[in-house]
């Protein structure tokens, strides 16, 4: 892939357009590579370095390229030197219905989803689901606060959440008047939804799919927690 076209890959329409996203840094690089011995597709990668990454021991396609040239495709302020074009279709794992999902409706915040697909990676067990409108997981900002999970975690993008009730058995959802997280029900679900930051998810639809509200025990000095914590507390209660 030419230089001019990488730079846009921090742009999701050429992300899209081109197929392809970054995968910047040394840490990054290593867990790329470390899933392509579980996930062969993830090889067709190529690694852009520069002179002082030029000796790396790889099984990618290497491109060396100047210090410029770079910081032009580099989304950070202070580039390591090392960067991957990966095909955006060889990420996700292979997944299967025995694997519980989580379930996103139109979360925003980059940080977040890359929290959420590092506990459903350590945890294992676990796939992701996100709807429409939620923030891209090829987004350079969700593939660092990933720390490389995102080659880990099995996802499907643009899940229509009216879908639901026809794929899942139970699904569950969090609500301050819900059952205790600690319910024998609660690890009953096959699905778990949660939703936008700001507004969580539309009352409607959890009506529809006739979800099961469970909540997290606090004292209530704070009207909720952050989405990431919600989701890393039920998924530690589910694996408990």
């Amino acid at each position: 892939m030419k230089i001019d076209q990488i730079k846009k890959l921090q742009q999701k329409k050429y992300r899209q357009e081109l197929g392809h996203c970054l995968v910047e840094g040394e840490h990054l690089v290593l867990e790329l590579e470390s899933a392509s011995q579980r996930n062969p597709k993830l090889a067709a990668a190529t690694l852009y370095v520069t002179s002082e990454y030029a000796d790396w021991s790889t099984q990618f396609d290497k491109v060396e390229v100047t210090t410029k040239q770079m910081a032009s495709m580099s989304d950070t302020k202070s580039p390591q030197g090392i960067l991957a074009v990966v095909p955006m279709e060889a990420i996700s794992p292979a997944s299967n219905d025995q694997l519980t999902a989580i379930y996103l409706h139109e979360i925003q915040d980059p940080g977040n989803l890359g929290t959420i697909l590092r506990t459903l990676a350590w945890f294992g067990g676990f796939r992701l689901l996100l709807s429409a409108g939620s923030v891209d997981p090829f987004n350079p900002k969700v593939i660092r606060s990933s720390m490389g999970a995102l080659f880990h975690v099995p996802m499907e993008l643009d899940v229509d959440i009216t879908t639901l009730p026809q794929r899942f058995n139970a699904i569950g959802c969090l609500d301050m008047q819900g059952a205790p997280l600690s319910s024998p029900e609660f690890r009953v679900c096959d699905c778990y939804i949660f939703g936008n930051e700001a507004r969580g998810v539309p009352r409607e639809h959890l009506e529809s799919l006739n979800a099961q509200a469970f909540t997290i025990p606090g004292v209530g000095l704070i009207e909720s927690l952050n989405l990431a914590t919600a989701v890393n507390l039920s998924v530690y209660e589910r694996q408990r």
